[in-house]
């Protein structure tokens, strides 16, 4: 059933998609390729799917979000040293600066999607403003760590604000370019009469960013504690911003009017997103953690031939049973990070549309999913059965706990426009619902039971641990079999005499699914 199940999804996708082309065809497609003028036609031409630049910034953007955990998992913890306090200096430098600039990149990334959500065909000149982009969001990143290493120098304000600044501009130009070529536009503001409205409303919510930036340059010279305020406001503005229209709407009784057909920069919650650049954006970042994993490996466990030859005889194998535990640890932090990736494609493989919410969960689940690099290093840096291990143990089910539980907020945030944001078998009462809510609350259960297992049983933590991770995939592979017979045995419990019941909503829903798709959005 999941096979078949799984192929009627994606074709629902894809009859939606074509449906959706056609439409846009019949109805747009004479009337603006009338409005064109021939010169346009002929730059039309040279214009190209932009599917490729977005796939690239997508790409770039998650490693350097992404790798920002390395100086913190390469952070060593003397054996006579208790972990509590070197974490204590570890939250309040490097962890910061990972977690905060992790929310940047992913901000200036949220931006990125606005934008080429607008802008929806490049050119060359397009290209090359990207990839200048691209160079100043890679750099923040940098000036950021300058910032929490010398708070009181304001020379990292500065780098941060100046390239703040100078990408705003950027953008800017990119929406003056593509609104001066209509052709590059989205299909939805080609068509419409509103565009100079468009294009000032665009620019004015990129201007903003750049605008506080500069205030926050120029208190860094007066009172330079002023400066961070400005620049967290400037982290948090889109919800600032809707908090305060909310309050406005509340009291004053109106809301500014917009044209209706208005879909981006409005820092709405149920803005939409794209769908396949939070994908490939979080692909990125599952592909990058699996492969900082093997990259520790690869520099710490392969052992020095002079070492090898000397105190093993030359026996590279009784050299390598000395790492046994840090493969263990390899072994079972892969096996987490994949199967965290495969609850999150069986998500979004039932998400129909990404909003603007679902986007921010998204971000701190990918922000925990980051510091499993930092999981694998504490798992196996401590003797065994010390306090340290212990401690360790607990925060690898802390980071594995909020990854799982965020992905479970995604779905619970869905549910609440679930017509417009997930397919019919997952919605409350479908066929699928229970089956992925046992997928999405698996992780964060298992990771909970285990915490609380390593406070009883202290001295079996490292075996608890190493357990959990072991058999969460063969509770995968069983818990399709689990969730039945549990709804079978609840429903023997409480309904047992409602068979006739439960295959009348049987054939609702598949009365429901055999209809198209679009109609059912509709």
């Amino acid at each position: 059933m999941g096979e078949n199940g799984d192929t009627e999804i994606i074709e629902h996708h894809v009859d939606e998609e074509m449906e959706k082309k056609r439409i846009l065809l019949r109805s747009h497609g004479s009337s603006f390729m009338e409005s064109v003028t021939p010169s346009e036609r002929d730059g039309h031409s040279s214009t190209q799917s932009s599917h490729r630049l977005l796939a690239y910034s997508d790409a770039l953007i998650s490693i350097i979000a992404t790798v920002m955990i390395l100086p913190v998992a390469h952070t060593k913890v003397q054996d006579n040293e208790e972990l509590k306090e070197s974490l204590q200096v570890l939250l309040t430098t490097k962890i910061a600066v990972y977690l905060m600039t992790f929310l940047i990149v992913t901000v200036a990334w949220a931006a990125h999607i606005r934008l080429f959500q607008v802008i929806e065909r490049i050119d060359d000149c397009l290209a090359l403003l990207n990839l200048a982009c691209m160079m100043l969001i890679t750099f923040l990143p940098y000036t950021f760590s300058l910032m929490a290493t010398f708070p009181e120098n304001i020379l990292g304000i500065l780098l941060f604000c100046a390239c703040v600044m100078v990408l705003g501009f950027i953008q800017a130009v990119i929406v003056v370019y593509g609104f001066s070529r209509p052709f590059l536009l989205n299909d939805q503001i080609q068509v419409s009469e509103n565009q100079v409205f468009y294009k000032h409303h665009i620019l004015k919510v990129i201007m903003r960013v750049p605008i506080m930036c500069f205030f926050a340059s120029i208190f860094s010279f007066i009172f330079f504690q002023i400066s961070y305020v400005i620049l967290a406001i400037v982290i948090f503005l889109p919800y600032i911003s809707q908090s305060l229209k909310w309050c406005r709407s509340k009291a004053i009784g109106q809301v500014e009017e917009t044209p209706d057909s208005m879909m981006f920069y409005t820092y709405h919650p149920n803005e939409p997103l794209s769908k396949e650049r939070v994908e490939a954006f979080s692909d990125g970042v599952f592909a990058i953690v699996a492969t900082l994993l093997i990259l520790d490996i690869c520099e710490d466990n392969v052992p020095d031939p002079v070492m090898v030859q000397k105190q093993y005889g030359g026996s590279l194998v009784a050299a390598l049973q000395n790492y046994g535990p840090e493969y263990l640890a390899y072994f079972g932090s892969f096996a987490t990070v994949a199967l965290l990736w495969f609850v999150h494609h069986s998500l979004f493989l039932h998400v129909t549309r990404t909003t603007r919410f679902m986007g921010l969960l998204n971000t701190f689940s990918l922000a925990f999913v980051g510091g499993l690099p930092l999981a694998y290093q504490l798992t196996h840096e401590f003797p065994r059965n010390s306090r340290n291990e212990l401690e360790a143990i607990q925060i690898s089910c802390v980071i594995i706990f909020f990854a799982g539980v965020f992905q479970l907020a995604i779905w619970v945030a869905a549910l609440f426009s679930e017509r417009e944001t997930l397919h019919p078998y997952v919605r409350y009462g479908g066929r699928e619902h229970a089956f992925m809510l046992a997928k999405l609350a698996l992780y964060p259960c298992v990771a909970l039971g285990t915490f609380f297992l390593t406070c009883i049983l202290s001295k079996f933590s490292a075996s608890i641990f190493h357990l959990m991770e072991i058999t969460v995939p063969f509770a995968f592979l069983l818990l399709r079999l689990l969730v039945r017979g549990g709804l079978a045995l609840l429903r023997l419990i409480f309904c047992p005499d409602g068979p006739e019941t439960r295959s009348a909503l049987e054939e609702e829903e598949e009365e429901e699914a055999r209809m198209p798709f679009n109609t059912m959005i509709t």
